[in-house]
Parts: structure tokens; sequence; C-alpha cells
């Protein structure tokens, strides 16, 4: 009998700097290595980015999702982390995914802004529930693989 997924949802602020470019570069890299490893470890997920922050979702069995969080805290490119959530989740939310990416186009950084900015990642928390709603709307509006 499968186990009940674990998720964890955290903010944290882009550490990354450079240009446009050089940003999009260091993105690629994190995404190529989620996905990897994500892959080898059995956790799905979705990783958002607006310049300023990112908001990642994470599942899968405990261990697995302890052991990419402790990789996402040692990686200098975050900063700030705020954990939102940590705990069983009834479900995946994102099964189909080793890590979908939101965050390409102009629409998912506003959408993504709606869930909050830099700011609110220091001061009032978003829910982590409107930000789990905004990550599966834009995921299912575009269902690619590894968007």
């Amino acid at each position: 009998m499968p186990t009940r997924p674990y998720r964890c949802i955290y903010w944290s602020r882009n550490r990354v700097d450079g240009t446009a470019e050089q940003v999009a570069r260091a993105l690629e890299s994190i995404l190529l290595s989620a996905r990897r490893d994500n892959r080898r470890l059995g956790v799905t997920g979705a990783l958002a980015f607006n310049r300023g922050l990112f908001a990642q979702l994470l599942e899968g069995e405990i261990r697995a999702v302890e052991m990419v969080f402790e990789k996402i805290q040692r990686d200098e490119r975050h900063g700030d982390i705020q954990v939102l959530v940590f705990g069983p989740a009834t479900e995946r939310a994102f099964r189909a995914w080793p890590m979908a990416f939101l965050g390409r186009t102009p629409e998912e950084h506003r959408r993504f802004a709606e869930a909050g900015d830099e700011d609110a990642a220091s001061a009032d928390r978003p829910e982590a529930k409107r930000l789990l709603d905004i990550v599966r709307t834009l995921a299912v509006e575009d269902p690619g693989q590894d968007r």
C-alpha cells in the first residue's frame, strides 16, 4: 500500500545576481538538477519564479521531500527561505511533473505576483493554499511535461 505523500511549500528570495541571461542560465541549471534528482527520488512538484522570488511545491515520500528541501536550504541561490507548509497531503497535485516551471511568460509572472511579492515574503506570509491554487491553475492551463 503506498504511503501518504508529504508536501512542502516554501518561498525564498532569489540570490542570483546578473543580467537577465545570467539569471535564465542559473534558473535552467536549477531546473535540470531538480528534474534529475526528483525523478531519482520520486518527488514531484512545481517551481514558480518572478525574478525576485522563488516559490516551490514539493511532493513525495517524507524522507525524499526532506532530502530535496535540505539541498535547497544549502543552495546559495535561495535566501530567506520561509516554509509555508510541511505535512501530509491527501494526494499529489503534480503527479506528472518531476518539476513543472512557471515563470516563462509575462502572464505567469503576473499570476505569481498575485500570490505575493518580495515585500509580502518577508512581512505577511501569503496563504499556501492560494499559492497552490495559482500554481495548479497555471500548470493546468499549459500541461506540458517539463514546461
